[in-house]
């Protein structure tokens, strides 16, 4: 829900590139953001997967382009035909530098990207509740997790690589808009464009990002609906929220997930949205690893119940690459996290008098940087007050045969129950391997 106040902020991060945003025009916007994504969500429910497959196409598209024209301007393509390649790299430096030159100011300066980084991964994991939609979720789980583990490994990697070629990372535009000087954006590459002296493509481009932004808000609002009414369906949540109107649509699970999204009316006393945009995503970003802690944690429980009840590991469609030992390196990295966080908040420097900061802003850092912990556990200790379940029961005593004989007839009915598994786990097809194929 917090993810749909942050994407409101970064619209008018946006829009601030094209002209300075006042406090009226702040709320026209905002409200009107919220009026898209809120239709989009009721009027247009059955639509939304069709339209969410269409622009994630034009936004891989876009991307494609974006790394052929940065690699183009790297090596002279732009108008002002300037040579840059990896001069970047080596002056100001390919690695943001500190002015702590001692290992924990180096320490400081890694843990700093964090939050972004984090951010960067926000919502992979919601591929879990994407596969329940399919006709075959068995089937479609495991090449899912694959492929949308590799193409945003790849994405990430190759765009920010071409990013460090062409901008270097003391520009002063590429900090996000926190004063009145126009031109200030916040994607790199806008300005990236700008600095080539490409004209009219900045402008596009970042009408594009705005598409993008509202899309990601209304996708989050999307998801958050359908967890609040699965988790009524399950008993873990009111009952009203499963409610359906007569469009069958769920308006109390969406008038719930949509309310939070009215602190995004904040934006209208804060002067400069980059303020509340970074605290938004130190909120958004410990909430992500709460999440992925807990999906960590249910899948060692499950290892360990299936390994108790004697499963065996033909039966498993499909298994993590790692197995219980990934799932425990990752939750420790997970549970380090905020304790690196806590290393770079240490750093008042960084949060006291430089661009329009001040003290109070980093005591809102640490605030919404490790508010997420205690609202955790408190939501875990009601669940356990309210459904009055006393301690853990043992990993023999677990329930995983549920529906199992559904699943079972369905492989029958499709590929045969005994070549599931292995259906799964053979290599794609050519047409699977295909460029076009494997992007769209």
């Amino acid at each position: 829900m917090f993810v749909i106040i942050n994407q409101l902020t970064g619209g008018l991060l946006v829009i601030k590139y094209w002209k300075n945003v006042t406090v009226g025009e702040k709320a026209i916007y905002i409200t009107g953001f919220l009026v898209v994504i809120i239709s989009m969500n009721y009027w247009s429910g059955q639509f939304l997967g069709r339209y969410e497959v269409a622009l994630s196409s034009f936004k891989i598209l876009i991307v494609l382009v974006l790394m052929i024209m940065s690699l183009v301007i790297a090596f002279g393509g732009g108008r002002d035909h300037e040579s840059k390649g990896f001069r970047y790299w080596k002056w100001p430096s390919a690695f943001a530098s500190s002015d702590d030159r001692s290992a924990l100011g180096v320490f400081r300066a890694i843990f700093r990207t964090i939050p972004n980084t984090t951010l960067s991964y926000l919502g992979t994991e919601l591929i879990g509740m994407a596969v329940l939609h399919t006709r075959e979720p068995r089937k479609a789980a495991a090449r899912a997790i694959k492929q949308i583990f590799y193409r945003i490994l790849a994405f990430n990697l190759v765009t920010i690589t071409l990013l460090g070629m062409v901008i270097p990372y003391d520009d002063d535009t590429l900090a996000l808009p926190m004063s009145t000087t126009p031109k200030q954006s916040a994607s790199a590459f806008v300005v990236a464009v700008n600095k080539a002296h490409i004209a009219v493509l900045p402008d596009i481009l970042n009408a594009c990002i705005l598409i993008f932004v509202v899309s990601a808000a209304s996708r989050a609002l999307c998801m958050a609906t359908r967890i609040l009414r699965e988790l009524s369906l399950e008993e873990n949540a009111p009952f009203f929220l499963r409610r359906l109107d007569k469009r069958g649509v769920p308006v109390f699970a969406l008038g719930v997930s949509a309310t939070p999204a009215l602190l995004g009316y904040l934006n209208l006393f804060e002067p400069f949205s980059g303020r509340l945009w970074t605290n938004l995503v130190n909120l958004v970003t410990i909430f992500s690893i709460l999440s992925w802690g807990s999906i960590l944690i249910m899948h060692i429980s499950f290892v360990r119940a299936r390994k108790a009840q004697k499963i065996p590991d033909e039966e498993v469609p499909f298994k993590a690459p790692f197995g219980i030992f990934g799932s425990w390196t990752a939750l420790v990295i997970c549970i380090s996290i905020p304790v690196m966080r806590a290393i770079e908040l240490s750093d008042r420097n960084q949060y006291t008098d430089q661009n329009h900061y001040n003290k109070g802003l980093h005591v809102w850092a640490i605030v919404t940087s490790y508010l997420g912990i205690p609202l955790y556990f408190a939501l875990v200790l009601g669940y356990k007050i309210g459904s009055r379940r006393k301690g853990r029961s043992g990993h023999a005593k677990v329930e995983l045969t549920s529906g199992r004989s559904i699943e079972s007839q369905q492989d029958a009915e499709t590929d045969g129950a005994g070549r599931v598994a292995a259906s799964i786990r053979a290599p794609p097809l050519w047409k699977g391997r295909a460029l076009p194929v494997w992007l769209i």
